[in-house]
């Protein structure tokens, strides 16, 4: 590739959780950039937990490798913590493929957090994206937000998805703005793009609601209770490769989140031409421009008044003119390349020793520190062991693929 030489290339582990065959932005988000990585000339592996038969090595689309190691699956596709357990497949990982940068995904994920601690102890560089925004006062924030201080006192760079993310990560993590980037999701607009024909406009308001959830129960009672069946439609669970057919069904997408980092639907939804109505919610309204959505308080009343000014509008709007300026606007080979940049950095970082990385630990509380401290030490001595057990030397390298010439 053009310029390859001149760039540093990386090997790079995407870890989370949540991946494919499991569907969703933090999924897509992985998959998109490992393909865009992977066209630059880097080499991209991702790690996560096996899903049904799913498990062992598999390939995707142009060569990229997925190690869905034998963890079943806790809670919310989460697997159970294990602290120390994935440090030998974590290492082996790290040896045969011989990876630069570990880059984790999503606070929610258990894979995540304990496989940057491994990189760490083993001297790797390491990344983490956040995807998602968490309070400060509930017993779920409050524990959370302390695992992501324990995570992020020893990444050497982390990514957020939108400015109200950053600061959202930054109060919560005590890391550094510094060593924060904000780098958007994307859209892949050859996937998402309108119908060929327009829509007709006259026809009396209907809901199409794509999803499955604990709240669907609910919506299906007040379906029934106002005999609403004729104008209320209830998909279910829709498979990402049936989005856009849904979508082109329309002519508004609402989104009624009441917390969002970013919401790469109301981006495919404006790419394929529909005008978006969302509530005004952490970093929703710094992902389109004001004339592609009608933005309104996260209460009902607002959101009727928010649907009634979109659908004046809607004689207005042009979807192919929105599809191309969302396509100008997002795209995953610019979240690429700027991606790229911050391996770079990350790369550039000095190498730390352990009692370098303790003192920050011990900064992360009182009580919080010390603890954080021990299971740090206990990693490193097990990975002692892991050497002595088995040296590095008599692990097998794999053979890298050779990729073509994207120019």
């Amino acid at each position: 590739m053009a310029g390859l030489a001149e760039r540093k290339r990386h090997s790079i582990l995407m870890v989370s959780d949540f991946f494919y065959p499991n569907f969703g932005g933090v999924e897509s988000h992985i998959y998109s950039l490992s393909q865009c990585l992977l066209y630059l000339g880097h080499k991209v592996v991702v790690m996560t937990h096996s899903y049904g038969n799913r498990t062992g090595v598999r390939y995707m689309s142009n060569g990229l490798k997925v190690y869905y190691i034998p963890w079943r699956q806790f809670c919310m596709q989460n697997t159970l913590p294990t602290l120390f357990f994935t440090l030998p497949i974590m290492r082996n990982i790290l040896i045969r493929e011989r990876i630069s940068v570990v880059h984790g995904h999503q606070a929610f994920s258990t894979l995540c957090h304990e496989a940057i601690m491994h990189a760490r102890t083993m001297g790797f560089k390491a990344v983490f994206t956040d995807h998602s925004l968490y309070g400060f006062a509930d017993i779920g924030s409050i524990h959370m937000n302390k695992v992501l201080q324990f995570t992020l006192a020893d990444v050497d760079h982390a990514i957020c998805v939108s400015h109200t993310s950053k600061e959202n990560t930054v109060l919560r993590s005590g890391l550094s703005p510094e060593k924060v980037f904000m780098i958007p999701n994307a859209v892949d607009a050859a996937m998402f793009n309108p119908a060929p024909e327009k829509l007709n406009h006259d026809e009396i308001v209907r809901f199409i609601i794509g999803g499955d959830g604990p709240k669907r129960l609910r919506l299906e009672e007040m379906r029934e209770k106002y005999s609403l069946q004729d104008r209320v439609s209830m998909l279910g669970a829709v498979l990402h490769s049936q989005v856009r057919s849904v979508l082109i069904q329309g002519h508004i997408f609402l989104n009624s989140s009441l917390t969002e980092a970013f919401c790469i639907a109301i981006l495919e939804a404006a790419c394929c031409g529909l005008l978006t109505v969302s509530t005004r919610v952490g970093g929703v309204p710094e992902v389109l421009p004001d004339d592609m959505v009608v933005l309104s308080e996260p209460v009902p009343s607002d959101m009727v008044k928010a649907i009634k000014k979109a659908i004046d509008l809607l004689p207005f709007i042009d979807p192919h003119a929105m599809h191309l300026r969302v396509k100008d606007l997002y795209s995953w080979h610019d979240v690429a390349r700027r991606t790229e940049i911050v391996y770079t950095r990350a790369s550039s970082c000095p190498d730390e020793n352990l009692l370098q990385r303790l003192s920050r630990y011990l900064s992360c509380g009182a009580w919080a520190g010390k603890l954080f401290c021990i299971v740090v030490i206990i990693d490193f001595l097990f990975w002692q062991f892991l050497q002595l057990w088995q040296p590095a030397r008599n692990i097998e390298e794999v053979p890298d693929i050779a990729w073509s010439d994207a120019d």
